[in-house]
């Protein structure tokens, strides 16, 4: 950082954390398009295989994406099959996501991206981990 230079580029963190993301991002680009999903429907998915029904509200939070985001993706991965939206029957304010059996169905395909793409980045596994936990901390900052 460049404390003469407050404004340089190369100075700024959040610089580094942006181009890594779109490089990374980029490099799921053909793994998923066997999917045929976009990465921010692969993340959502990643929720979906996991809860199964979440309300909208909870799926947003955990994407860190807001309505104006979330809401049309949710339109395209429902037209898609893979997700159903409905008014909550507990609370009709919310709206429940759940998974369809397509969606489920879907996991078995996507098992292998992880693995498929860890071998992309040039990254031993000790700096991996210790890069995640960097960043979980800062976004646990972040959050605060």
């Amino acid at each position: 950082m460049d404390a003469k230079n407050p404004l340089k580029l190369e100075g700024q963190l959040c610089f580094p954390l942006y181009a890594c993301s779109k490089e990374i991002i980029k490099l799921y680009k053909p793994y998923l398009d066997e999917l045929d999903l976009t990465y921010t429907q692969y993340i959502t998915m990643m929720v979906m295989w996991e809860h199964n029904t979440i309300t909208a509200h909870e799926l947003g939070e955990k994407l860190y994406l807001d309505s104006g985001t979330l809401t049309p993706m949710l339109k395209k991965l429902e037209a898609k099959g893979l997700i159903e939206r409905a008014r909550s029957k507990v609370d009709e304010r919310n709206l429940d996501v759940s998974i369809t059996e397509k969606g489920k169905n879907l996991r078995e395909q996507a098992l292998t991206v992880p693995t498929r793409l860890s071998k992309c980045i040039p990254l031993d596994e000790s700096k991996a981990l210790l890069l995640y936990k960097t960043l979980n901390e800062l976004l646990d900052l972040l959050k605060k």
